[in-house]
């Protein structure tokens, strides 16, 4: 696993905890259900967003739109205006995107 940026100085905890939150259950899900051999996280801060990108090299084929964890987690992120991006096409893997609003 590779983890690449930094964000500079700690964030407020209404940031934080989201964010933890994103990398901890989409490293779980890579663990659980992708078979993937290879995960990345990025992350990238800029005045005003906070962006974690979690990717594998696994089976893909995640659906965010069903009642699968993808949905909940997208609805926690929601609470915090945040968004979810999934990208997920069967064999291809899969690539999560967070935004988190930081302020300026």
């Amino acid at each position: 696993m590779d983890i690449v940026g930094a964000v500079g100085s700690r964030l407020a905890p209404n940031i934080e905890l989201p964010a933890y939150f994103f990398v901890s259950e989409a490293l779980t899900n890579i663990a659980k259900h992708a078979e993937a051999s290879y995960a990345t996280v990025t992350v990238r801060r800029d005045a005003a967003t906070l962006r974690i990108t979690v990717a594998d090299n696994g089976v893909g084929g995640a659906d965010a739109s069903g009642g699968s964890g993808l949905r909940g987690l997208a609805d926690r992120l929601a609470a915090v205006d945040a968004t979810l991006a999934v990208s997920s096409a069967p064999g291809k893997g899969t690539t999560l995107v967070a935004e988190i609003p930081c302020g300026s």
